[in-house]
């Protein structure tokens, strides 16, 4: 199949709710036949999640409630990219959302970075692209340490890595964007 036969055009929008966290819209879209067909949209300004190691081979981790999810979740460090213009649009640079969002979220900085990539996180129904970072070299933030927001309760959990990558395995860590990095961060590790 040709890529113009899979195309969806949007022909209009229209915004439901906007929202601190996304928009909520509905898309009439239209197919390359002619076809048309409704879409559900959360747009999202995106976000970042930080793998975060130390010397000791522990990665950082945060229990903290999630009430989509219904219980308390454990996962690497993340945050929503803020939107620099409300009239424009535009949203931060991730690379310098990425180590705000470590400290906040965890007391630490890092002093080294590297990109892993970035990803859809639900594609079918959101506008949410991940952007992953892995942060080394850590370091507890003393002098002026930005602390978490005022509507989030977060506990640290450093856990050896590879016990992360075992709570993997026993549905400990269920939380996509976790899984994603820390398996992402291990086939790092095994090429060397």
């Amino acid at each position: 199949m040709a890529d113009e036969d899979l195309r969806e055009t949007v022909v209009s929008s229209k915004t439901l709710h906007r929202g601190r966290v996304g928009d909520f819209r509905i898309d009439t879209v239209r197919f390359n036949d002619g076809r048309q067909s409704i879409r559900e949209v959360l747009g999202h300004p995106g976000a970042v999640a930080i793998v975060a190691t130390d010397p000791e081979n522990r990665v950082l981790l945060v229990r903290q409630w999630r009430t989509a999810a219904g219980g308390i979740l454990l996962e690497i460090p993340a945050g929503t990219l803020d939107i620099v213009d409300p009239v424009e649009r535009t949203i931060e640079d991730p690379a310098l959302a990425a180590p705000r969002e470590l400290e906040e979220e965890t007391g630490y900085r890092a002093g080294s970075w590297h990109k892993l990539g970035s990803f859809w996180t639900a594609p079918g129904f959101a506008t949410e692209l991940m952007h992953l970072y892995w942060a080394t070299d850590l370091r507890p933030a003393h002098e002026d340490r930005l602390g978490p927001d005022e509507d989030e309760r977060l506990e640290l959990v450093p856990m050896p890595f590879n016990d992360a990558l075992a709570a993997i395995e026993r549905h400990e860590i269920c939380d996509a964007k976790s899984i994603v990095g820390l398996y992402w961060v291990a086939r790092l590790r095994a090429a060397g």
